[in-house]
């Protein structure tokens, strides 16, 4: 079975509503060209910085929420939509919500890995002392399969991409936001790794870079295969990406390479 994804590298700035606007555009485009599945990037509705999340933070029934639905409605397509800022009481959560071709809310990730790095002469950023951590792996259904969802520095943890490997996810969705420390030093050979340990479609969907932004984005949407090669990737610049996942070939791998039914975790 073949189908299309989309990854929506788009640009952000301060005003939150021009963020949404620039997003339904975006997806319309997608599934206008054919995509079935379109992402949007981690964090999208504002920039990405501690002063702007919990300013810009909303709650589930909040019109941010409202908004994705509406899109995936009306345009019949699944959406994982990158991550908000989503508040429960109050503690905030770095979050992503996938709707159904109905615009219903088939799945809810919390970021479960917080970014909290020192890279001596590079960045330095604590994500946890603005987000609450997850708990949890998260899948959603379709007619395609099994689908997966991390966000960003959960991909640097392979037991979560494995687990949900297992859980029978096909392709892994990874809104992401590396930066220009980590990302020409991480970014493909974390997909490719996660891609090719569990033979899965991985798509990792970026920001847009902004040289001038309070945190300046790698950019490089892309997808790998359960090869591990890359099948389409982006650039730094505002665009879309996409890709045909081809589940009959995923398969064929993990019958020539059955790695995951090799598996010996008595030993692990």
């Amino acid at each position: 079975m073949i189908f299309k994804i989309a990854l929506c590298q788009m640009p952000g700035v301060e005003d939150k509503n021009k963020n949404m606007e620039t997003a339904e555009k975006m997806v319309r485009e997608a599934a206008e060209n054919g995509a079935e599945i379109i992402s949007l990037p981690e964090i999208w509705p504002c920039l990405y910085s501690r002063r702007y999340f919990r300013a810009n933070a909303e709650t589930e029934d909040g019109p941010l929420v409202q908004a994705m639905s509406r899109w995936a409605k009306e345009n019949g397509i699944y959406l994982v939509g990158g991550s908000i800022p989503l508040l429960r009481g109050d503690d905030m959560y770095n979050t992503c919500f996938v709707f159904s071709r109905e615009g219903e809310i088939i799945a809810v990730h919390d970021k479960a890995h917080m970014f909290d790095i020192a890279i001596r002469g590079g960045i330095t950023f604590k994500e946890s002392d603005s987000f609450t951590q997850g708990d949890s792996t998260t899948t959603f259904e379709t007619e395609y399969g099994t689908m997966g969802v991390e966000i960003c520095f959960d991909v640097r943890f392979p037991e979560l991409a494995r687990k949900t490997a297992l859980e029978g996810a096909k392709v892994i969705f990874l809104p992401a936001a590396f930066n220009m420390t980590t990302g020409p030093a991480h970014w493909q050979l974390s997909m490719r790794a996660r891609a090719l340990d569990n033979q899965v479609y991985f798509a990792a969907c970026s920001p847009a870079r902004d040289e001038n932004g309070p945190y300046v984005a790698y950019g490089h949407s892309l997808v790998a295969s359960p090869w591990g090669d890359v099948k389409a990737e982006a650039d730094e610049k505002p665009q879309i990406v996409y890709c045909d996942i081809d589940t009959d070939y995923e398969e064929d791998i993990r019958q020539q390479l059955p790695l995951l039914r090799q598996r010996r975790p008595e030993l692990y």
